[in-house]
């Protein structure tokens, strides 16, 4: 390093937020949880896997996994409408 280089590092500040008092707790039932699957090859197994490891982690009251028709494009309304209604986390993934 030369007595000309000079670094610059930003730093930004944190700003600290206390977690709602839900934070980390599932409801009583369990969690709803969503899966959208892009469609591409191995999505699926790789959700399955995923969903496995999340009911042996936290109390699950139903999954619902949806498809959609082609990794190239975004999901269709109705399949969004269907699981912002339906779910109260989403897992989206894509594999190959």
């Amino acid at each position: 390093m030369s007595k000309t280089d000079l670094f610059i590092i930003p730093v930004a500040p944190v700003r600290r937020q206390p977690a709602p008092a839900s934070a980390g707790k599932a409801a009583p039932g369990g969690i709803r949880l969503g899966i959208l699957d892009n469609s591409k090859g191995n999505a699926d197994h790789l959700l399955a896997m995923l969903v496995e490891n999340v009911r042996a982690t936290f109390p699950v009251s139903s999954v619902l996994t949806l498809r959609k028709s082609s990794a190239a494009t975004r999901a269709d309304d109705n399949v969004l409408a269907e699981l912002a209604a339906n779910a109260d986390f989403v897992v989206s993934a894509m594999a190959d």
